[in-house]
């Protein structure tokens, strides 16, 4: 029995570069490259985020230009030089000098200490006076050392679109994100359902961090320190798998497989590869990859600065030899750099097998053949590399060169890698992509690292890397790397065409995209990603031509009705698929057959006809 292919149906999401669908985020990052028409396009699109009917002449270009990538960290997140910050001061008594002071009632505590002498005062009040030293925490404010951050286009609001209450803000990008995906598939929901069993569908996908936003685990850790009450709310929302529970219950209605995997920065392949494992064993038909990260907060960054990982001004100023660095080029992968650059995003990819994409006329945006994850072994530093990412990468690249021949993976292939812009990783995989070069003939692989426009968006940044690489099947353009002088000079890049400007690939619609992650900890991954004409012909070669004929007629209905809700995004239209308190099941509504379960509302039963994998030990 032939194995199914996972084929790329839509991809959906928002980061700094702007909207997934139709490549908008990607076509940020070649802004040089694009002829008028382009970047009429892009603007539109960044316009339309910031509400409907907002048009690029009202805004400005340059506003809208400037309000994009890595930036300043501004609204709505925090200012990096007035952040308030708590310390602990001994406020002096006796009793020849007390200390007196006032306070509501209500907040005495409920164990009055032996030196305090406390009075009825007005409104409420009481008056306390201390006759010892008491140590009391004060709000101050302080500067950050980090101030930039890859975040969302300015004005962009997940929340604008649907009902957000009490949810943290990556859970809204997640419902943005597969609204757009969803969207941009062609397909309706209830369409592809009436195609496969309820069962058959699988979500994989969360956060990296639980979200320290005051709605998510933040709330929980901070309220009685702030002298709040803790909300029912924010520790149940502070779970990582909350974007994938959320796609679930209020967005496709799911009742088949959901995981959560998490791996650092590698995340995002490691649920896409439980995804494409998961159709090709044939459980599912219909998988959803989904990861949301917004951690642009104060704790998050300054726990990355705390660990000397993160881009400072100080050090962006000392490496430029000024007292103000440009805030906009703090990442700078493959070049003398000094940390990476936070980032948020969210980016939700739909897949399919072969047979289901034919049936239903489904976008062909390429495949993915297999996705590899290792550990690094022993190890001298749980932050430090290992030798998981020689494991991952040329795994991926033999089973390409099976897929595509060695002349395939030599001229037709490039390498989104991970690109974090530290001087260690700029060595160790530059070192990996080298050796594996060198091992499979590769004289000049193309890299492109997108972490210099997005920043790193922790468990989403191979979901950024992924949008970019579908960009680059369809309009042929490898993103360059602007924000680096030149190339350090301890990157192995004998093997390497990197660049500070856009290189265009030959035939990129038949080429190979090497998706490379390293997770701190040691969780990596490495997919190759097919593009879709070369999807295309596996899938002629296993189905025939008329079949490919017939996808071709179906899929034309499908691409009008993506094409319908460009145009409606272009004008900021967006309607985001969230089906609060709809199709809720009781258990009335469950009903059992001989060899299946029937529930209500579902054209398909879910199969019991579950075949025994150990009857030679029976």
């Amino acid at each position: 029995m032939s194995t199914p292919l996972p084929c790329i149906v839509a991809m959906g999401g928002i980061n700094a570069g702007g909207r997934t669908s139709f490549h908008h985020s990607y076509l940020r990052t070649l802004w040089p490259e694009l002829d008028v028409g382009q970047q009429a396009d892009v603007l539109q699109g960044l316009a339309a985020l910031r509400g409907p009917g907002e048009r690029v002449e009202t805004l400005g270009a340059q506003a809208l230009l400037d309000g994009t990538l890595i930036r300043r960290i501004g609204t709505p997140h925090y200012n990096p030089d007035d952040l308030p910050v708590c310390r602990n001061v001994e406020m002096p008594a006796s009793v020849d000098a007390p200390l007196t002071f006032f306070m509501a009632k209500r907040e005495l505590p409920s164990d009055i200490p032996d030196h305090w002498q406390v009075e009825q005062a007005d409104n409420g009040q009481v008056k306390v006076t201390a006759h010892q030293t008491k140590q009391v925490r004060i709000t101050v404010k302080r500067q950050s050392d980090v101030k930039s951050a890859g975040q969302l286009p300015e004005g962009f609001d997940p929340a604008r679109y649907y009902n957000a209450r009490f949810q943290p803000r990556g859970t809204q990008m997640g419902i943005f994100a597969a609204s757009d995906a969803l969207n941009h598939m062609g397909i309706g929901w209830d369409t592809v359902l009436r195609s496969i069993r309820p069962d058959q569908v699988g979500v994989y996908g969360g956060t990296g961090f639980p979200p320290t936003q005051s709605e998510g685990m933040g709330g929980t850790m901070q309220s009685w320190l702030k002298g709040e009450r803790v909300s029912s709310k924010s520790l149940a929302m502070g779970i990582n798998s909350m974007p994938a529970d959320f796609i679930n219950a209020y967005v496709l209605g799911n009742v088949g497989e959901s995981s959560c995997a998490i791996a650092a920065c590698a995340t995002f392949l490691y649920n896409l590869r439980d995804a494409v494992h998961a159709i090709q064993a044939g459980r599912v038909r219909v998988a959803m990859v989904v990861n949301a990260e917004a951690p642009i907060t104060p704790e998050i960054v300054e726990g990355f600065n705390a660990m000397g990982a993160l881009a400072t001004q100080d050090k962006l100023n000392k490496l430029d030899g000024t007292d103000h660095s440009d805030p906009r080029r703090s990442s700078r992968p493959f070049g003398e750099n000094c940390g990476f650059t936070i980032g948020e995003s969210a980016q939700v990819c739909i897949l399919m097998d072969d047979a289901l994409v034919l049936e239903l006329g489904a976008h062909i945006l390429g495949a993915v053949p297999d996705v590899f994850t290792h550990a690094d072994g022993y190890k001298h530093s749980i932050s430090g590399p290992g030798i998981g990412n020689y494991l991952t990468f040329a795994r991926a690249v033999k089973l390409s060169q099976a897929i595509a021949g060695e002349e395939g993976v030599r001229n037709r292939s490039f390498i989104m890698a991970h690109g974090s812009s530290t001087p260690q990783n700029r060595v160790t995989e530059s070192l990996i992509f080298h050796r594996v070069a060198e091992h499979f003939g590769v004289k000049k692989w193309p890299l492109a690292a997108v972490k210099a426009f997005f920043g790193h968006s922790i468990s989403v940044a191979s979901g950024d890397q992924l949008a970019s690489a579908l960009g680059v099947f369809d309009h042929g353009w490898l993103p360059g790397i602007p924000t680096i002088d030149k190339v350090a000079d301890d990157v192995y890049d004998t093997h390497l065409s990197i660049s500070r400007n856009a290189q265009l690939i030959e035939d990129a619609r038949k080429s190979i995209a090497f998706l490379n992650s390293k997770g701190f900890g040691g969780a990596n991954a490495t997919a190759g990603v097919l593009g879709p004409d070369l999807a295309r012909e596996l899938i002629r070669q296993r189905h025939g031509e008329q079949a490919l004929t017939r996808w071709s007629r179906r899929h034309e209905v499908t691409e009008a009705a993506s094409e319908a809700y460009r145009d409606q995004a272009q004008k900021g239209s967006f309607q985001p698929v969230y089906r609060f308190g709809e199709g809720v099941l009781e258990d009335e509504q469950v009903s059992f057959e001989a060899e299946s379960i029937r529930l209500e509302g579902y054209d398909n039963a879910v199969s019991l006809s579950i075949r025994n994998p150990y009857t030679d030990l029976g």
